[in-house]
């Protein structure tokens, strides 16, 4: 038991240290033996868990994209709420996962979405979940909009421009702070534009 909890830390330390150097750094710039170094193990023990840089970064972006699946998933596919609170819950997940991991859109952009094989593991998530997500909230928008609850939008775009307003901020996280005086950097920033997220989206339902 204690060489399983042994091996499960050494692992969780290895992929900690590995992601800060891979969101830092990206992959090009990222060295193994900084993060064996950060992780407080050898150069060989580290290669010991994860063989090679590649299966050290699959496994990080695997979980993230997973992450990020599991949260559209369990807000935006939540067939049992009503429709207003259901979109209002999947932006507030959304932004708050992205808060709480600020280079992660970057690295995103600069490392996945212009690399065909790596965006594979996005489009094979989408081609999952995708389509069911999309039906299942058409469905619901449909029923609203046909009682004049709602206007008659597609769902498809609505999940758009979910993506885009909360991922925006952080993608141009350098640019905004210069722009706006560190605006980024202030206490209330996240929970400011979070609302301010929501709202834009809102107006696009209400009837």
């Amino acid at each position: 038991m204690k060489s399983e909890t042994t091996t499960q830390t050494t692992e969780q330390l290895i992929l900690q240290a590995a992601e800060r150097e891979f969101m830092q750094k990206g992959y090009a710039g990222a060295r193994t033996s900084s993060i064996a170094e950060a992780a407080g193990v050898t150069h060989a023990m580290m290669h010991y868990y994860f063989r090679t840089k590649d299966k050290l970064f699959e496994k990080i972006l695997s979980e993230k994209i997973s992450l990020v699946r599991d949260i559209m998933l369990g807000s935006a596919g939540d067939e049992r709420l009503p429709l207003f609170e259901r979109v209002t819950k999947t932006i507030e997940q959304h932004f708050d996962f992205f808060a709480a991991n600020p280079d992660l859109p970057r690295f995103l952009v600069m490392e996945v979405l212009y690399n065909e094989e790596r965006l594979t593991l996005i489009k094979e998530q989408f081609k999952r979940h995708g389509p069911w997500l999309i039906a299942s909230l058409q469905r619901q928008i449909d029923e609203y909009a046909a009682r004049g609850e709602c206007r008659k939008v597609d769902a498809a775009m609505l999940l758009l421009d979910i993506l885009s307003l909360n991922v925006f901020c952080f993608v141009t996280a350098p640019m905004i702070n210069t722009l706006l005086n560190g605006a980024m950097k202030a206490e209330n920033f996240a929970e400011r534009r979070k609302r301010e997220n929501i709202e834009t989206i809102m107006q696009k339902l209400r009837p």
